[in-house]
């Protein structure tokens, strides 16, 4: 089942798309499928971001290849960090350059997860239960705030539209762990992998975050990128103002997003 948020006359919906309609749903999602009475077709409505999250949790270095390319250390654990709820964007939205950092924007396809039910202390062979959906995510970066002028990862991970999302929660993957994944840049492939590659796993992600912090229904979950990114390139390649980025995962579907100048 794929679940949507969607804009009409001027109010936001959840919705469920089926054979190209938008069905309004009567209540947010996690509380159980029940349809209103709106129903668009799919190409005439405004997705926005699938979900409205309370927060946007993220795993930094959680494929080897990244590691590799970046140079980084191998975790022991997971690396958690956090992303502003506000850097949130919708399938198509533009990602803008920020005015004040411009340059050094790379982009991060990665799997997100969509939390359903409240986990705390939960055990991975449970994990998956507490899952709603997932989606795609594109953890935009700005590279010189994230590595030099920040020395923490806040701000390079949080400017507005940093965090496209979408196009829709997919409720219906058998296994979280054996999607391809890829992004491309103009039409170019830049990072082709697969999400058996992660080193920590959605199950072990949930638990261990679990177990630091309650995770409330509509959470997002962004399990790490693998290697290709910008930044890991000779030469570098960061987004540019009228470039499209494109995120894709196989069972769910393409998140692409325009680039412009802020």
């Amino acid at each position: 089942m794929k679940i949507c948020r969607f804009a009409h006359q001027g109010a936001a919906h959840y919705g469920v798309i089926e054979n190209e309609t938008v069905t309004s749903l009567a209540q947010p999602p996690f509380a159980g499928i029940v349809k209103g009475g709106l129903a668009l077709p799919l190409a005439q409505v405004k997705l926005l971001p699938p979900v409205e999250p309370p927060n946007i949790i993220a795993i930094g270095t959680n494929y080897m290849g990244h590691i590799q390319e970046t140079k980084a250390p191998t975790p022991e654990r997971p690396l958690i960090f956090l992303k502003a709820t506000t850097s949130l964007a919708a399938p198509g939205d533009q990602i803008l350059l920020p005015r004040i950092a411009p340059d050094h924007v790379d982009f991060e396809a990665e799997l997100a997860v969509v939390i359903g039910k409240t986990a705390r202390h939960v055990s991975e062979r449970d994990a998956l239960d507490h899952v709603f959906g997932y989606t795609c995510a594109n953890d935009v970066t700005q590279r010189l705030c994230q590595k030099t002028l920040d020395q923490q990862w806040a701000r390079g991970k949080s400017f507005d539209t940093f965090c496209p999302l979408g196009p829709w929660i997919e409720t219906e993957l058998a296994d979280p762990q054996t999607l391809a994944i890829r992004s491309r840049l103009n039409g170019k492939v830049m990072q082709e992998s697969n999400t058996a590659l992660l080193i920590f796993n959605v199950r072990k992600l949930i638990s261990y975050i679990s177990d630091a912090m309650t995770l409330l229904p509509g959470t997002v979950l962004l399990t790490g990128t693998p290697d290709g990114v910008g930044v890991a390139r000779n030469p570098p390649v960061f987004l540019r103002d009228g470039d499209v980025i494109e995120v894709e995962i196989d069972g769910i579907g393409t998140l692409r997003n325009p680039v412009r100048a802020e």
